[in-house]
């Protein structure tokens, strides 16, 4: 069960680093996003009649998701839900602050809401799945006679 868990580790770490540096650009690079969004919201007035959703709820939900995978990818590192959620914060405080200096960037205090709620539906998402895993282990353990393995989550 050791080398599942080393092997699950180094593909979580792998994640991670393809996440880092896609949200890095997003976040980093001087570019105005405002003409995505505002597609986005014709489409959706357009398309579906539904104009009461303005560009803010687009972008609150745009930061939503893109912390929805720094949460389930470091909850499935750390094995504890909450680990993922402050470092989250962490993060999305400090690029805030870095898009201080960025032209056409505006950090806000909604965006470190939006990006936090993300991390933690992410992490709510993979704790289910470690809580799954760790029980399916238990009853595998206690149907042969031996301890149970793969409990290895902090406590």
């Amino acid at each position: 069960m050791l080398e599942g868990a080393s092997s699950r580790r180094r593909w979580v770490i792998a994640g991670l680093v393809a996440y880092g540096v896609a949200v890095g650009l997003v976040l980093l690079l001087p570019i105005s996003y405002s003409g995505i969004v505002n597609r986005i919201g014709d489409a959706l007035r357009d398309g579906l009649g539904i104009d009461w959703f303005g560009s803010g709820w687009i972008e609150f939900g745009a930061n939503i998701l893109m912390f929805v995978p720094l949460g389930f990818l470091l909850t499935l590192m750390f094995r504890h839900p909450w680990y993922g959620v402050a470092l989250a914060i962490a993060l999305s405080a400090a690029a805030e602050l870095a898009q201080i200096v960025i032209p056409s960037r505006q950090p806000t205090l909604r965006d470190i809401l939006a990006n936090t709620l993300g991390a933690a539906v992410g992490g709510g998402v993979a704790w289910l799945i470690v809580l799954r895993t760790e029980r399916r282990a238990a009853r595998r353990a206690t149907a042969s006679g031996g301890p149970p393995t793969g409990t290895t989550r902090a406590r």
